[in-house]
């Protein structure tokens, strides 16, 4: 009996131990091993300069956590996207980091991915119809309201041309509400005439240089043009610059990529609205690793992106640039040098 009762007390005590040992031994994935990132994006994204430099930079603030980045990079469409996505998911991540091409045809992969318990990070474009873990980007409504009030300072009464990016990013709609918001009472009063509204089906300057050019050729005036980013910017100009109008009628536009930059120094577009992506590269990695080890900061909003609940959303500001501010900002920061951004001036 006694015998007994030492086997059943030593048994048990070597259970405990085996017991502590393994719960010493267990990994977290997130927290005892260097987390996986998966990136996920579209050959289309990563050819813009903005974008190019976004990628690198969220690699390099990744690597620098201790994270490893599992980038993939498709041709084309949503639907590759998808099956881009699917392949992310197998290869055993911790969190996904997504630039949607498309804001709605990503929800089904998408819920997959929320389903199998993986956090997802929209980066800079937001996912509609699906919950998320969170999502960063610009204040894209702000962008609009820099639009319209730099266009405004220059030409307070007029005729205005509004080009706006691709029907299948949200942030389309939210720059355009930014520029209807502060225009709207100079429109109202007849100050303000918006002569034509142009919505693009892909952030393409092909596309934008058919539309704008068509458009201009009805032989309508225009003092003012409202352009999504500086691709459509650029095409704006160059269609301008055929009719002798380059530097005569206002344009803005977004991203401050250095074409526009030396532009802005040059004349011939009045502002880029710069948006600091280094602060939002180096975040968004933050971001990941901490969803990944479920960990997350509070955000500054929330949004509702109509998949029943409100998505956090964190918020980084954008800055307009004039000629004046582009040496104590774009310069500055490093985005660009002094020397590229005033080649074409000699300076």
């Amino acid at each position: 009996m006694f015998r007994s009762r030492n086997r059943f007390v030593s048994l048990c005590a070597l259970m405990l131990l085996l017991l502590i040992l393994v719960s010493c031994g267990k990994k977290d994935s997130a927290d005892d091993r260097a987390v996986r990132i998966g990136f996920s994006s579209v050959s289309e994204t990563y050819l813009l300069e903005r974008w190019n430099r976004d990628l690198k930079i969220f690699t390099s603030a990744a690597r620098d956590l201790g994270a490893e980045v599992i980038f993939q990079i498709v041709p084309g469409n949503s639907r590759e996207q998808i099956t881009q996505i699917q392949y992310l998911m197998d290869q055993d991540i911790d969190v996904l980091v997504v630039i949607p091409q498309d804001m709605e045809m990503l929800a089904g992969i998408l819920k997959k991915v929320h389903d199998r318990g993986i956090p997802v990070l929209a980066y800079d474009r937001p996912v509609m119809g699906v919950p998320i873990t969170g999502y960063i980007s610009f204040d894209n409504r702000e962008v609009g309201r820099l639009f319209s009030r730099a266009l405004l300072e220059e030409v307070p009464s007029g005729n205005y041309l509004i080009v706006n990016g691709s029907v299948r990013d949200n942030n389309s709609f939210e720059v355009n509400k930014g520029v209807y918001e502060v225009l709207e009472p100079y429109i109202r009063s007849g100050a303000v005439t918006v002569v034509e509204e142009i919505w693009l089906e892909e952030w393409s300057f092909d596309e934008a240089l058919e539309k704008i050019g068509a458009f201009l050729d009805t032989g309508r005036s225009i003092d003012a043009v409202s352009a999504a980013n500086d691709q459509i910017a650029d095409a704006a100009i160059r269609l301008l610059a055929e009719r002798q109008l380059a530097g005569k009628v206002a344009v803005v536009g977004q991203d401050a990529d250095l074409l526009s930059c030396q532009r802005v120094v040059e004349g011939t577009q009045l502002m880029t609205v710069y948006k600091p992506i280094p602060r939002l590269a180096t975040r968004a990695a933050e971001l990941a690793v901490a969803f990944a080890r479920r960990t997350p900061p509070e955000p500054e909003q929330e949004i509702d992106n109509k998949s029943g609940r409100m998505i956090p959303f964190y918020v980084e500001t954008p800055v307009a640039v004039f000629k004046d501010q582009m040496d104590s900002t774009v310069i500055r920061d490093g985005f660009h040098s002094r020397e590229d951004v005033y080649r074409n001036l000699g300076e």
